[in-house]
């Protein structure tokens, strides 16, 4: 399975692609194929800014044709602009996803960090190490935002066979 994670966001928009596999004890091997990010200026018009991330999104997803989109819910913290830019780059984000036919996915933020970290408090630092930890990266990712996008993916990626599971299970 090969899932894009995303970090909404009008300024820097993080993604990264994530491939899983079988590995030879049977458990899952997680892989990063590509990450980085999307900057814009708060200078350019708004529907600039998100044709920047749907565009973005559109190339990946016909690049590596990804069998899911991830994104971070919307954290509404006490800026009501800031949440309504993510609100519009999260949008930007699922048109793309959906115009190329790829299911989305969302996760809450302290979710993310729980199936990554442990512990749905962790901080920006804890996340980035723990990422290039399990992706055997030979460096945090250079950002924040390429981080949480790789974390997105990872906690999909992780999900996705305990809810076939958990299906099967119940059947």
């Amino acid at each position: 399975m090969k899932v894009l994670g995303i970090d909404p966001g009008t300024a820097a928009c993080g993604y990264g692609i994530v491939h899983t596999s079988d590995g030879r004890s049977g458990g899952t091997v997680l892989r990063a194929i590509a990450h980085g990010q999307w900057q814009t200026s708060a200078r350019e018009r708004p529907a600039a800014r998100l044709l920047t991330i749907f565009n973005g999104v559109q190339e990946l997803v016909a690049e590596h044709e990804p069998d899911a989109v991830a994104l971070e819910e919307s954290f509404v913290g006490a800026d009501a602009r800031i949440a309504l830019s993510v609100g519009q780059a999260r949008g930007a984000v699922l048109v793309a996803a959906a115009s190329a036919g790829v299911a989305c996915a969302e996760y809450a933020p302290a979710r993310v960090k729980q199936a990554v970290c442990g512990y749905g408090r962790a901080e920006k630092g804890q996340m980035q190490r723990m990422v290039r930890m399990i992706l055997g990266l030979d460096a945090d990712p250079r950002s924040s935002h390429e981080a949480d996008a790789l974390a997105v993916a990872i906690c999909h990626a992780l999900a996705s066979p305990l809810l076939e599971a958990a299906q099967q299970g119940a059947q």
